[in-house]
C-alpha cells in the first residue's frame, strides 16, 4: 500500500514540527521553504507546558537546553540602567528554563528530522486545486505536486491561507510594532533580559544569546504598520520615534543599521473559526498567530505538529483533522484572550503613566505576590494528554 504524502509549505518550528511528526508516522513528507537556505537567527522563543513533553518524545530535551541562550532572568531598568525590579525566575518565570533563539531550535528539529523528508528552498505554493481526496499544488517553480494533505505553516502573513481560508481569517492587530534585531555585544551588556521603558510608550530589550551577540528589541505602540514599509523605511521611522529615548536607544538603532537579521513586525493576531477545509490544514502563526503579547507561540507550533500527526494515525482525515482542532483550540483560546487594556498598562505614555507602572511592577514582583505573577507566564498548560499516535 502506498503511504500517504503530505506537503508542508514553511520549513520553521510549526512546519518542522509537522514535518517531523508525520513521517514519523508512516507519511511521505515534502517540504517547502520559500527562503533560499534554512534560516537562522531571530529572537528568544521557550518551550513551555505540554511543549515541553512533546519535545521529550521527539528525544530533543537535552539538545534544546544544550542551546539556551545564557539568558538567567528579567529585570527593569531605569535611563541609567538601574534596576527598578526583578521578574521572578524560575522554570516557567519570564526566561524560561528552555529559552532558546528561535533559528537555533528549529535547527535542531530539522538536523534531527527522521530519513525521507524532503525539503525544497527557495520555491512556493501559487496554487491548489483539490478532488476530493486529495490536493494538487503548484509552485512558483512550475512544479505541479499532488498529497494527500497540505499542511501550511507559513506564518502570521501566510498568502496561502489567505486563498484558500478568505474571509474566514479574521486580523486583529494590537497597536504596537516591534523591531528585532542582532547587535554587538557590549562588556556593559549581561545575563539578564533587561527592559527599558520610556514616555511615549517607547519600550528598548537586550537579551544575550549563546552565540556573543545580543538580541535587541525596540517595541511602541502605534496604528502604522512598520511590516509594510522596506527595511530602511521602517528604520528611518522608527529612528525619529526613538529620538531622545535614552538609556542603549541610540546604541540599539545604529546596531540595527548594520545588522543582517533585521525583522519589523505590527503584532496581529490571527483568529479563525476553523483550521482545516477539504484536505488543507493550517498549524501555527497562520492558523492563530498569538504574537508577543500572548506569548508561547514556540510552544504552541511545536505542539501543533504533534497533535496533527497523532490525530491522523487514528482516523480518517477530515475526522482527524476536527480532532486535532478540538484538541488545540483551548490552549490557543487561553493564549489569545488578552486581558483588556494590556497594550496600554504595557506602554505608558506619559511619565506619571511610568511612575504608576513602576510600582505596580514592584508590587507584583514582591515575595509575596511573585508566585501570582510567575503563573502569567505559564502558557500551553494542560491537563489532558497528548492524543496518542497509533
Amino acid at each position: 500500500m502506498t503511504p500517504p504524502h503530505a506537503l508542508v509549505s514553511g520549513a520553521s518550528i510549526a512546519g518542522l514540527s509537522a514535518a517531523y511528526w508525520l513521517r514519523r508516522t508512516g507519511w511521505e513528507v515534502t517540504v517547502i521553504e520559500r527562503a533560499p537556505a534554512f534560516r537562522d537567527g531571530g529572537q528568544n522563543v521557550d518551550v513551555r507546558g505540554v511543549a515541553r513533553e512533546v519535545l521529550k518524545r521527539m528525544g530533543l530535551f537535552d539538545a534544546v537546553k544544550a542551546l539556551n541562550t545564557t539568558e538567567t532572568g528579567a529585570v527593569f531598568v531605569d535611563g541609567r540602567g538601574t534596576v527598578t525590579a526583578e521578574l521572578p525566575a524560575g522554570p516557567e518565570g519570564a526566561t524560561a528554563e528552555l529559552e532558546i533563539l528561535r533559528g537555533d531550535f528549529a535547527r535542531a528539529i530539522l538536523d534531527h528530522l527522521p530519513p525521507g523528508v524532503e525539503i525544497v528552498y527557495g520555491d512556493m505554493v501559487t496554487g491548489t486545486t483539490e478532488d476530493g481526496d486529495s490536493v494538487t499544488v503548484t509552485t512558483a517553480s512550475g512544479r505541479v505536486l499532488r498529497a494527500d494533505l497540505l499542511v501550511v505553516a507559513e506564518g502570521v502573513r501566510s498568502a496561502t491561507r489567505d486563498r484558500i481560508f478568505g474571509d474566514l481569517v479574521d486580523r486583529r492587530a494590537l497597536g504596537v510594532n516591534m523591531v528585532f534585531g542582532t547587535i554587538p555585544r557590549t562588556a556593559g551588556d549581561d545575563d539578564r533580559w533587561r527592559w527599558y521603558s520610556t514616555v511615549g510608550g517607547r519600550q528598548v530589550h537586550l537579551r544575550p544569546d549563546n552565540h556573543g551577540t545580543t538580541r535587541a528589541i525596540l517595541s511602541y505602540p502605534r496604528d502604522e504598520d512598520l511590516a509594510s514599509l522596506d527595511r530602511d523605511q521602517a528604520l528611518a521611522r522608527v529612528r525619529a520615534r526613538y529620538a531622545g529615548a535614552g538609556w542603549e536607544a541610540a546604541r540599539v538603532l545604529d546596531g540595527f543599521d548594520a545588522s543582517e537579521d533585521v525583522y519589523v513586525d505590527h503584532l496581529t493576531q490571527i483568529r479563525m473559526p476553523t483550521w482545516h477545509r477539504g484536505r488543507v490544514c493550517l498549524v501555527g502563526d497562520a492558523a492563530w498567530c498569538v504574537t508577543p503579547m500572548g506569548g508561547g507561540g514556540a510552544s504552541l507550533a511545536l505542539t501543533s505538529g504533534y497533535v496533527l500527526a497523532a490525530c491522523l494515525s487514528s482516523a480518517d482525515t477530515e475526522a482527524a483533522l476536527t480532532a486535532y482542532e478540538r484538541w488545540m483550540r483551548p490552549l490557543v483560546d487561553s493564549v489569545q484572550k488578552l486581558p483588556p487594556g494590556v497594550v496600554r498598562a504595557a506602554y505608558p505614555r506619559t511619565r506619571l503613566g511610568l511612575a504608576l507602572r513602576t510600582l505596580v511592577v514592584k508590587a507584583l514582583t514582591s515575595p509575596l505576590l511573585a508566585p501570582l505573577t510567575a503563573r502569567f507566564t505559564q502558557v500551553a498548560g494542560t491537563d489532558r494528554p497528548l492524543p496518542p499516535i497509533a
